[in-house]
């Protein structure tokens, strides 16, 4: 650091926000958000039927892309009438509250990738996170989380998942830190997210092969990894086509798996095949492929590409418009928020706010129940860590983000439950046999940094079994109703049965309270207030019961943990009305209604006499006199200081509130306009009051001493302290009579603390 070098800059390069990395704009290099020069203009020709030219390119000169897009997405029905209405005007039909959802989406199928990309780029961030809100398919929100850890523990993966359940996760996903585990991986989720009730959706992340037979296995309900580019390059990289990633959805669908495609923005650029093209156009051609796919969903926003797409300008606002782009084509979208595009948790907060307002199918396509650490997709947008801000910040808003607050007790329950469960499989297939001590580990662990329970390499074993014996979902239902976990296996007998029935199938289908929820049976239908999705009495009772929350009560009950203690601190004793002094270097000390009476401990924690007795040492210190005065009238703590300075014989008075904020003040003043004043009473210190008093007492002797300041880091006392300030003041305000009279009061300190 240079010597002229202003500090504050020293200070920014400390914050997290420094580990970010920023690109600058280069369409030519591919970093470009939106509208690069190398998009091509929006064009449609039909002739017969059959589409002759899309955005500027000849029949003959479509790559596999193209080809894939205008075969089966564009329909030849629709496309000239809603290729010929400006696009401008489009993008405000996306906002209109006048023009219905569905006929939006009808003219979705004849508009090219250029043309999609053109309208939502008409959009601010706003107005996109508005028509999501409009255009999503299913009214109801939910939630898709990630449970993985960096051991692949069977024991941690079944906790987890149950705990998964228990918060109101839709879905769950995992993957494996080695690739072989996948098959103990998968069995351990089913098991644990079948504790508690049937219903989560289950994926296993891995190689799409033997995906697939997981699948056939009955482990897992959907399938998220089918994914597509939308560059020709990017697919042949990818050893694929359009063409067979159609095939392996209806293999899929065909064995009744819910299953999406997945894309988002910087994939191209991140694989090297960006063909200089904005990420928002590569994307549209990617979205427009999955719809040609017949799959019901997408899985987009960025996702592994999210951190390159938020290093380039206005990333952000691509990331919201390629969601909006997916549910104007009607797919369901599990809204990327998946991975963790930046350190700073301002970003963070920034990026999951339009979703958690708008709503969506699933708010993210994985959001991390577990520990950063142990999250084997690599670190989500929002992780364990961060899961309780989560929580809260859906109180805050009203606004339902697919989770339920977890009471310790019952979250306890859940895993204790799931790691009985998976031990019960365990041992009866001959799997492996966990010994108390590792149940007990895993139990109480926040993450497998604390776990001493089994290793990779015994996951592989386990595994590498239940692959080659063929073991299925049935045998794991079996051994579960053999050593009497019946609910558990009724449960997830129940998914099997799903499975069969093809119901999860549906656009956007999830399942709540034993009910599939999709587009079909659930539309959205927002049309402006009023309308559309909105939080019950019920949920919105489910979503506002988080922990710490105070009411009177658990005010009351806090400070009579100190009453008795305090009264062997001090004595007060009314001497009836107080009368103004007579002179002299008096200071009258004003205390509030409340204080030694219904309340006795501060908010820095140190009992009412304590601070009193501070302050009135200070005074005598000082060489003043002190009085004390119990004010009736008021407990506001500039109008006790104003009240203290007209009974004082020197014009000097010092206003001290139960809760530890004080004042000095003097006779005349206007009532806020004090000499000085302690306003964060959490940090304010025995020292400090000591102070105060002696300042006190040389302001009633005309001297002019050096005002005391309590300092502070930047801490937000508001959000610490002001839900339990407003608790304590009512409970002050509740004793004031207007026009009572100032009662004097004789304290006798005792017992030092």
């Amino acid at each position: 650091m240079t010597a002229n070098r202003w500090r504050r800059f020293a200070d920014w390069d400390a914050r997290p926000l420094r580990q970010d990395r920023f690109a600058r704009e280069d369409p030519a290099k591919g970093f470009q958000a939106m509208a690069s020069p190398a998009d091509p203009a929006p064009g449609l020709a039909v002739a017969e039927g059959r589409v002759t030219v899309m955005d500027g390119v000849a029949e003959a000169d479509f790559d596999l892309i193209d080809r894939f897009i205008a075969r089966y997405h564009l329909d030849p029905a629709v496309a000239a009438e809603a290729m010929a209405i400006p696009s401008l005007d489009l993008a405000r039909m996306l906002v209109d509250l006048n023009v219905p959802r569905a006929d939006l989406v009808r003219l979705a199928r004849g508009l090219t990738p250029a043309r999609l990309a053109e309208v939502v780029g008409h959009l601010s961030a706003l107005e996109i996170a508005f028509a999501y809100g409009k255009m999503r398919a299913r009214r109801s929100p939910g939630n898709q989380a990630h449970v993985t850890n960096a051991k692949d523990d069977p024991l941690q993966l079944a906790a987890d998942a149950a705990v998964a359940v228990g918060l109101g996760f839709d879905e769950i996903e995992t993957t494996q830190r080695v690739a072989r585990n996948a098959w103990s991986n998968a069995l351990a989720c089913a098991v644990g997210a079948s504790v508690g009730r049937w219903g989560t959706l289950f994926q296993c992340s891995s190689e799409e092969a033997e995906e697939l037979q997981i699948a056939m296995r009955g482990f897992t309900s959907y399938a998220e990894t089918v994914s597509v580019y939308g560059s020709e390059g990017a697919f042949i990289d990818g050893d694929d086509t359009p063409w067979s990633k159609a095939f392996l959805a209806s293999a899929y669908a065909s064995r009744g798996v819910k299953m999406r495609a997945t894309s988002g923005a910087g994939s191209e650029l991140l694989m090297g095949f960006h063909q200089s093209q904005s990420l928002l156009y590569l994307e549209a051609r990617c979205l427009c492929l999955q719809r040609a796919m017949g799959v019901q969903g997408t899985q987009n926003g960025g996702i592994d590409g999210a951190p390159v797409t938020m290093s380039v300008p206005g990333g952000g606002r691509e990331l919201m418009a390629e969601n909006l782009i997916a549910v104007w084509l009607d797919l369901e979208c599990a809204s990327g928020n998946d991975a963790r595009p930046t350190e700073s948790e301002l970003r963070v907060g920034a990026k999951i706010m339009p979703y958690l307002m708008a709503g969506s199918d699933l708010i993210c396509s994985g959001m991390g129940s577990i520990l950063k650490y142990d999250n084997s997709f690599n670190p989500s947008l929002i992780n364990g860590e961060e899961l309780e801000d989560y929580l809260v910040l859906q109180r805050d808003y009203e606004a339902d983000g697919g989770l339920t607050p977890l009471s310790e007790d019952r979250a306890s329950g859940l895993r204790e439950r799931a790691l009985a469960a998976v031990a019960a499989v365990l041992g009866e297939l001959g799997l492996a046999r966990p010994t108390p001590a590792m149940l007990a580990s895993v139990a109480a662990a926040s993450g497998s940094a604390e776990t001493d329970s089994y290793t990779p390499g015994d996951a592989s074993r386990i595994s590498e079994s239940i692959r080659t014996r063929g073991i299925t979902v049935i045998d794991a239902i079996r051994a579960l109703a053999t050593r009497g976990f019946t609910e558990e296996a009724e449960n997830l007998l129940a998914m099997v049965r799903l499975r069969l029935s093809g119901d999860a199938l549906q656009t956007s289908a999830l399942v709540r309270d034993g009910r599939v929820l999709s587009a079909i049976n659930d539309p959205n239908e927002y049309l402006g207030p009023g309308t559309g999705y909105r939080l019950t009495p019920e949920r919105r009772a489910e979503i506002v019961e988080i922990r710490d929350v105070l009411d009177e009560r658990e005010v009351l009950r806090s400070q009579a943990m100190v009453e008795k203690v305090e009264a062997r601190r001090a004595a007060y004793s009314s001497l009836g009305p107080a009368k103004a002094g007579q002179g002299g270097p008096e200071v009258v000390v004003g205390i509030s209604p409340a204080f030694g009476t219904k309340l006795f401990r501060t908010l820095a924690g140190e009992g009412v006499s304590v601070m009193l007795r501070a302050v009135v040492q200070g005074i005598r210190d000082g060489g003043g006199t002190p009085r004390v005065v119990r004010m009736r009238h008021t407990a506001d703590t500039s109008f006790l200081g104003l009240s203290a300075a007209h009974l004082s014989g020197s014009g000097i008075g010092i206003g001290l509130q139960a809760k530890g904020t004080a004042v000095i003040h003097r006779a005349g003043r206007l009532p806020h306009h004090n000499l000085e004043l302690f306003s964060n009473a959490p940090i304010t210190t025995l020292d400090h009051y000591r102070r105060l008093g002696e300042n006190a007492a040389a302001l009633a002797q005309g001297g002019d001493p050096e005002p005391v300041v309590v300092p502070t880091r930047g801490e937000a006392m508001g959000a610490r302290f002001h839900a339990e300030v407003a608790l304590i003041y009512a409970i002050e305000t509740a004793l004031c009579s207007e026009g009572a009279a100032p009662e004097e009061v004789a304290v006798e300190f005792q017992e030092v603390p």
